[in-house]
């Protein structure tokens, strides 16, 4: 037999209003999807070190007047009295002092660290530009052909293998010398019309890596119970693609987002390396590369440039894998 429970005539008489709230415990709150993904994300510091680098990148971008105008010199503006006139190359080697932070470039003795600082305003602006462009499109295409099928789903699929075979590289090559040749006759020339160029070449043609990722997606989700409720109360194919099925695409949308946004900056430097991107004497971290081979015994004109496009694309990767991990149910982290 169990020995009664020894209650006191104070809890007998407890208020109604503390029991229901608990007598002062917190109460339980629910969690939106959002809110878990970004304290999972939180909880990633690897992530959320490549996360803050962006921001900085992009900061760096933004107040790149405002940095030169502090810390260095105009970027197109020569400094011969840093130049050797016998070995052309810099004095001391680099050129690096407080005045200099990343040295001088040989020759012409421009500073290297407001040049390394104005060309990460080309470099993410044409990434960020090209991969919302790709991922408008493929977005569009993917969920077209994922909820539609039939021979929609033919159609776009092979269009997606078109452009996976396409030879990119070779198109921006050729498509960059045809358009030189009539560049005095277009209503945007220089800087302009270049950097317009890459974001087209570089966001048109790839697409078709996200479309076939949402269209995978889709085709999930468009079999789905809370899909066959909305027809069953009436909607139509626009109302259930951009209010019922979009919403359920931002996680893989914006993992893959940046994923992609690395590689255009990737292949940004690599066209303008080859002589096709921004030209001088604009500065662009490929085009600096590009200048900086010719002067392999000075490892400083390669190093800062080099590092800036390392950095970069390490920074959005980490911040992918960590976004995917926080956006992904099935993740233990």
């Amino acid at each position: 037999m169990t020995a009664p429970l020894d209650v006191s005539g104070d809890e007998l008489h407890a208020a109604p209003e503390a029991v229901t709230q608990g007598a002062g415990a917190k109460a339980i709150q629910g969690r939106s999807l959002g809110q878990i993904a970004w304290m999972r994300l939180k909880r990633d510091r690897v992530a959320m070190a490549g996360g803050f680098v962006i921001i900085f990148l992009i900061l760096v971008a933004i107040f790149a007047p405002v940095l030169v105008r502090w810390f260095g010199h105009p970027p197109n503006e020569f400094h011969q009295e840093m130049i050797d006139t016998l070995t052309m190359q810099p004095k001391g080697g680099t050129g690096i002092s407080a005045d200099f932070l990343f040295g001088v470039e040989p020759v012409n003795g421009r500073d290297l660290f407001s040049r390394v600082v104005y060309g990460a305003r080309i470099s993410l602006l044409v990434a960020f530009l090209a991969t919302l462009l790709s991922v408008v499109i493929g977005t569009i295409m993917g969920i077209t052909a994922g909820y539609f099928g039939g021979w929609v789903d033919t159609v776009i699929s092979r269009l997606m293998d078109l452009f996976l075979a396409f030879p990119l590289l070779v198109f921006a090559l050729a498509l960059v010398g045809v358009l030189a040749q009539f560049e005095t006759q277009l209503a945007v020339q220089g800087d302009t019309l270049r950097i317009l160029l890459l974001i087209f070449v570089i966001g048109f043609f790839n697409w078709s890596y996200i479309a076939r990722i949402i269209r995978g997606q889709t085709l999930s989700l468009r079999e789905r119970e809370f899909v066959d409720a909305a027809r069953s109360l009436g909607a139509r194919g626009p109302y259930i693609l951009f209010r019922e099925i979009l919403p359920n695409l931002i996680a893989p949308i914006l993992i893959y987002a940046t994923l992609l946004i690395p590689t255009n900056v990737l292949f940004e430097a690599a066209l303008s390396f080859l002589g096709v991107g921004i030209q001088p004497p604009t500065a662009t971290w490929g085009g600096m590369l590009a200048s900086a081979v010719r002067f392999y015994t000075l490892p400083h004109f390669m190093f800062f440039p080099g590092m800036a496009i390392f950095i970069t694309v390490l920074a959005f990767n980490l911040f992918g894998d960590g976004l995917r991990d926080a956006l992904d149910p099935k993740s233990s982290r």
